[in-house]
């Protein structure tokens, strides 16, 4: 699954650790989402959305 995480990331000046530790996930794992080795659960894909004050679908593309 495609995703604007890493791009989102950086437009708030956020390492992967800084979101690791608002999501409660490793960094490994908010590095293996954004690389498209793994898809985040849906309460996972909704923290990520609160995070960033944007609908789920504007930050996962399923294509």
């Amino acid at each position: 699954m495609k995703n604007r995480l890493r791009v989102l990331r950086a437009e708030h000046d956020l390492t992967q650790a800084q979101l690791a530790s608002q999501l409660e996930v490793s960094r490994q794992t908010v590095n293996a989402i954004e690389v498209g080795k793994y898809d985040p659960s849906l309460p996972l894909a909704f923290k990520i959305a609160e995070v960033f004050s944007q609908k789920i679908e504007d930050i996962f593309d399923p294509a």
